[in-house]
């Protein structure tokens, strides 16, 4: 009779671990649709991101990241984007190093953040070039930016080692093509290159990088390592505007607007829009 029943069970287990795998897949891809970093490498493809968890979302995102997060270390690091966007920073930062710790590297470059900030720990410089660190040693593009711009370390004493990064996550990360594109632009590091740094700024724009397609509007309005293209600039802005890229929206509004009104002192008093 027990044989009989454990077979049963066994047979009722089966059944459903399909349905128990897709509930706990379901659980991970509503986090991704709602807290999802675009510049997190552990972020899968098919999932486009959010700049900032929305907070008609953040409810939602708390409940099902919380489910995932139990097996999965970027549904821990978006759990903790959740609790950041809700303002409860020790949930977000107790998030965080438990992600960090299963080997996120976003979540290291949050810590880093708030280490490098003070905000909400001890301000601690010296953990927020180690958390950096890791992060760029994982091939984090944040992560060899944000070490560059402390100084000291491997990467920021020396901006080639800090492309040779970036090249290395560049391969498949749009936000590393996107930082290294900007290296290449401003000759940070070696040779400015801006036929390469726009071939990086458009590859990332294909993948919705806000900053990438700002970038490229800049580089066909101004011609810059390919040609001018009036019409392609704006609609690179509109794209990136609408992923609400600030530096875009205005960019819009110089085309819009592009006869500066001055007084003799040379300050901007108005545009003449047309």
């Amino acid at each position: 009779m027990r044989l009989l029943l454990s077979l049963t069970a066994f047979a009722l287990l089966v059944a459903l671990a399909p349905r128990l795998a897709h509930a706990q897949s379901a659980e991970l891809v509503l986090c991704d649709r709602l807290a999802a970093d675009p510049a997190d490498p552990d972020k899968p493809a098919d999932a486009k991101g959010v700049a900032e968890v929305a907070a008609s979302d953040i409810e939602t995102a708390i409940k099902f990241c919380k489910k995932a997060a139990g097996s999965s270390r970027r549904a821990m690091y978006e759990l903790g984007r959740a609790y950041a966007a809700n303002r409860q920073m020790p949930e977000a930062i107790a998030a965080w190093r438990k992600a960090a710790d299963k080997g996120s590297s976003s979540a290291m470059v949050e810590l880093g953040v708030l280490y490098g900030t003070g905000a909400g720990v001890t301000k601690d410089e010296a953990q927020a070039r180690q958390l950096f660190q890791r992060a760029a040693e994982a091939g984090n593009p944040r992560g060899v930016s944000n070490l560059a711009a402390l100084g000291g370390g491997t990467a920021p004493g020396d901006p080639a080692r800090s492309r040779d990064l970036l090249a290395r996550a560049a391969e498949t990360n749009p936000e590393a093509q996107y930082q290294l594109g900007m290296m290449l632009a401003e000759g940070t590091g070696g040779e400015k290159d801006d036929v390469r740094a726009r071939a990086l700024f458009e590859k990332a724009a294909t993948q919705n990088h806000a900053g990438a397609l700002e970038r490229m509007g800049a580089f066909a309005q101004e011609g810059r390592g390919g040609p001018k293209d009036a019409a392609a600039a704006k609609s690179y802005y509109e794209r990136a505007a609408a992923l609400g890229d600030e530096d875009a929206k205005k960019a819009l509004e110089r085309l819009r607007c592009p006869y500066a009104i001055k007084d003799k002192r040379g300050n901007v008093v108005t545009n003449l829009c047309f």
